[in-house]
């Protein structure tokens, strides 16, 4: 809450940037003195109907009071907020502090009157629901908990706004007026609407940018070669179904066309709309091309000039001013410095890209950061997808350069409801919102497919995103947990993704193993024991096998309820042509067909004649060769892309492609990624819950919290603070008393009771049971003052050692539990064993707070070393149950009260039955801001 001092200051961190219902974008901030012409010229295009339902009463103008009131705000009991585009208003809401009475008041008056109008023309963009979301968070920050609203029955579009927002409402007719009384706290059901109209407004703004009806390319040369001139000729050889433009302000007033393509000084020239630009020309005209195409109506942006971010500060400062001057329009912008985008579908055919051939079409959709592994993975897909092991081809690709606007994120929500994209590859260099990525990777996977191989790099340049604190490797898991594949290599890539496209999930991780090379058929036994497949022996066909035994040996493996998948290998006959190899790949594929719920594999150790002619799968028709690309091309990586049209991949013939691979380690690893994705996938229909315990005392905790908090804004709780703390969610630590001196010590043992353990707990020695700091089962007072002397005359005074005494507890298996709140990926659950398996081998796993008892059973037996825990080599098996439910506990802890930044229970002795925690730290902060909790907004620059 603002102070009377500085309640009038302009609040800039209300300003944001929200993509709409259609794609566009606006810009929302609050009302000030200087937007009175703006207001008035905004109530001028708003109709009579409209102002209507704002006033109750015909007022066809604002007055001079109207326009004072409406711009003065104190941005603590009076907001007004507006949403913009090219500057202008487009729609504006309030809101004014009321009392009980109902009259204007101050705080701590909690609720508030709140009122929108949106002109006509930008009515159904979903305008007004960006804004509640955004005043309803400004009126949170002000203290506001509750909104009320007066609506005339006859404006049910209002009406429907406040009703689909998703939070807690009452409702009331009274002297002709509906009147709407709303709680702002989010709920469950307020989030689940903010997420899914997000989907639509993000999912729809790629696809606007991806399934344009006309391009204009800026920046295109008189003369051949260069940029422009080369993405231009690229979109006409895809065959683009829309209209294409030329534009450059170098062209000969006379110049009518280029290349057979409309030519045009300025895109303003151009008669008609143009929904997408492609941005050529040097870095420092872009920003009048911009103002050119967002004055033009040019809804989206592919930037492919370089010379921002990545050639250093005076560039990243130019870009973001790109992305602010682009976003002031409604533009969405793909780079800059951006390879391009392709869509493939036969109603679009777009290439506006660098890539000299667009890619056959297919079910898969591509996403990377890099320009030139962009050009590697549309090149291996090809050789892959193409000439290798069946036509396989992409739906989608993006290669979105410095990715300054739109990112991984926005294109996942366009696959997410993209019935041409049956799996999704990308490949991250950064992952700038861990949490968002995580929460649409989950919703993603449950429906496709999502693999990723994610890079070492940091943040793009000029973006301005919280850096995450969490090792590559936790990331990573967390990912896994979220349903993502996670790979290492673009090799690994193109192989899993091609096995997704293709077959059936697995339905377990049984293996069949059968072709004509005993040695071959051994590797890839071997191969699937490395990957923790169940692999079944080998079948040696020998190799005298015909196709005929192929056919049959492999429709009895299908048929064997005993195996999830087969893979078979191969080998050449000596002398054996193309005609062999295809009557071999019509015999796998005939049998795969009989039992099409089973994947089928190929390894091949020479991948020419059988491969093609599994690649015939869909067509026999002969492929033409691709013309040839000039040997200086920079993009002759690509030239190999076929020039004839391949038959368009459907879910239909695309279950009867059967994916080759020249190695069985590449095969086997394809296939453990689709077994683990499987198993995912199975556990993810049933998600599991967030038990409730009646023993927490969660508003008990908060108080004890907010009176520690009282002291600072961020320390290590005591000992006996964190006993407290703790116990409120029904976790109970052992007691330590410290011990000083040696009659202390035998004091502290008589009033725990023996038998006892001697601790040092001094940094160096804490947890270090190896090192000899750590005294156990001291039966009696002579017992406990020997080791006290052994102790000090070995490590040092009890000054340096700082020892105290515990009772002993119940032998058992040692182990750590941690939650740590991290302002990127938020809050982190990690298990491990205690000492040398989680500090040294990184044995850890972690998930995503708050837990499931799913989640926390997953976690438990997630780390190598689990088998200690259930009876490993004829060991007693431990309480696993219990530790589960510490788990769920901790989860909760953390989840309720975000100003727990992080818990450390270390170590927990997990025994046969029960467990006991040892050791515990609590550190309390005030907690990072939560952008998911908060209203939609785009990244800020």
């Amino acid at each position: 809450m603002q102070s009377a001092s500085d309640r009038h200051e302009y609040p800039a961190h209300w300003e944001a940037d929200v993509v709409l219902r259609d794609g566009g974008t606006a810009r929302i901030r609050p009302i000030t003195v200087d937007d009175a012409d703006r207001l008035v010229s905004f109530y001028e295009q708003v109709s009579d109907e409209s102002k209507y339902y704002r006033f109750f009463a015909p007022y066809p103008r604002l007055s001079a009071k109207d326009v004072h009131r409406f711009t003065h705000h104190d941005f603590v009991d009076r907001v007004g907020l507006a949403a913009t585009v090219g500057g202008e208003f487009i729609a504006t809401v309030r809101y004014d502090r009321i009392g009980a009475d109902g009259m204007p008041a101050s705080a701590p008056a909690d609720e508030a009157e709140v009122a929108f109008l949106v002109q006509d023309a930008h009515q159904g963009r979903g305008v007004a629901s960006a804004l509640l979301e955004h005043i309803g968070a400004v009126a949170r920050e002000r203290g506001i908990r509750r909104f009320a609203a007066e609506v005339l029955p006859a404006n049910t579009k209002m009406i429907k706004v406040f009703r689909d927002a998703g939070y807690t409402q009452k409702r009331s007719f009274e002297d002709g007026v509906v009147r709407l009384e709303f709680d702002l706290e989010p709920t469950d059901r307020s989030l689940a609407v903010q997420y899914a109209r997000e989907q639509r407004a993000e999912g729809r703004s790629v696809q606007r940018l991806l399934t344009p009806g006309s391009v204009a390319v800026i920046g295109t040369g008189r003369t051949p070669g260069g940029v422009g001139r080369s993405v231009l000729g690229n979109i006409r050889s895809a065959g683009f179904t829309g209209r294409l433009y030329a534009v450059n302000k170098a062209f000969p007033e006379e110049q009518k066309e280029l290349d057979g393509v409309p030519a045009y000084r300025s895109v303003r020239d151009i008669d008609g709309p143009v929904d997408l630009a492609v941005v050529a020309v040097p870095a420092e005209h872009v920003p009048e091309v911009v103002a050119e195409c967002g004055a033009h109506g040019v809804q989206g942006l592919v930037v492919v000039s370089a010379g921002y971010a990545e050639s250093g500060p005076e560039g990243r400062e130019r870009q973001r001013e790109l992305v602010r001057h682009a976003r002031a329009y409604g533009m969405r912008i793909i780079g800059p410095n951006a390879f391009g985008i392709i869509n493939t579908s036969e109603k679009v055919r777009l290439n506006a890209s660098l890539a000299p051939e667009a890619p056959r079409p297919g079910r898969i959709g591509l996403f990377a950061q890099s320009g030139a592994i962009g050009i590697a993975l549309l090149s291996r897909l090809h050789r892959r997808g193409g000439g290798v092991t069946g036509v396989t081809g992409v739906s989608t690709f993006i290669s979105s350069g410095n990715r300054a606007d739109v990112s991984g994120n926005d294109v996942l929500q366009y696959w997410y409801d993209d019935p041409d994209t049956d799996v999704a590859l990308m490949y991250l260099e950064s992952i700038g919102n861990p949490r968002k990525f995580t929460r649409l990777a989950r919703r993603t996977a449950a429906a496709k497919p999502l693999v990723v191989v994610q890079g070492a790099g940091s943040a793009p340049q000029g973006h301005a995103v919280r850096a995450t604190r969490l090792p590559h490797a936790t990331v990573s898991a967390l990912l896994r947990q979220a349903g993502v594949i996670r790979v290492d290599t673009i090799t690994e890539l193109v192989d899993t993704g091609l096995l997704l496209a293709r077959q059936p999930l697995p339905g377990g991780p049984r293996v069949a193993i059968l072709g004509n090379s005993e040695s071959l058929g051994l590797l890839t036994y071997e191969a699937c024991l490395s990957e923790e497949l169940r692999p079944l022996a080998p079948l040696d066909l020998t190799t005298a096998a015909a196709p005929a035994d192929f056919h049959a040996a492999l429709s009895r493996a299908l048929a064997d309820d005993k195996c999830d998948a087969v893979i078979v290998t191969a080998i050449p006959a000596v002398g054996e042509g193309s005609a062999g190899d295809a009557a071999l790949a019509e015999a796998l594929r005939s049998a795969a067909e009989r039992v099409p719920g089973k994947p089928v594999l190929v390894v091949h150790v020479e991948l020419g004649g059988l491969a093609k002619a599994l690649s015939a799968a869909t067509s026999t028709a002969p492929q033409a060769a691709a013309p040839a690309v000039g040997a200086d091309h920079p993009f002759r990586a690509l030239d190999r892309l076929a020039a004839a049209p391949a038959p368009k991949e459907t879910p239909e013939n695309c279950s009867r492609l059967i994916p080759a691979y020249p190695a069985a380690e590449r095969a086997v690893r394809a296939l453990s990624d689709a077994v683990e994705y499987a198993a995912w996938r199975r556990e993810a229909a049933e998600p599991g819950k967030v038990p409730e315990h009646e023993d927490i005392d969660e508003k008990g905790a908060a108080g004890l919290i907010d009176g520690l908090l009282a002291r600072g804004r961020g320390f290590t709780l005591g000992t006996e603070e964190t006993c407290e703390l703790l116990r409120k969610y029904g976790i109970q630590v052992h007691r330590a008393l410290p011990a000083p001196t040696p009659d202390e010590a035998a004091e502290a043992a008589r009033t725990l009771g023996y038998p006892v353990a001697l601790k040092a707990t001094a940094p160096h020695l804490r947890h270090r049971a190896d090192l000899g700091g750590v005294r156990l089962d001291l039966a009696d007072e002579e017992q406990l003052r020997r080791a006290y002397a052994e102790l000090t005359e070995l490590f040092g005074t009890p000054e340096e050692l700082r020892p105290v005494v515990q009772r002993m507890a119940p032998r058992g298996v040692d182990t750590v539990i941690r939650a740590v709140i991290d302002p990127a990926a938020g809050a982190v659950l990690s298990f491990g064993l205690a000492g040398a398996a989680s500090q040294l081998l990184g044995d850890t796993a972690h998930r995503l707070i708050p837990v499931t008892d799913r989640e926390a059973t997953s976690l438990v037996r997630a780390i190598r070393t689990a088998p200690l825990l259930f009876g490993w080599r004829g060991s007693t098996p431990v309480d696993t149950p219990a530790l589960e439910e510490l788990l769920l506990r901790v989860s909760r802890l953390v989840d309720d009260h975000p100003e727990v930044v992080a818990v450390t229970l270390e170590p927990v002795v997990v025994a046969q039955r029960g467990l006991s925690v040892l050791g515990a730290s609590v550190r309390l902060a005030p907690p990072p801001a939560r952008d998911d909790l908060g209203p939609r907004t785009l990244p800020t620059y």
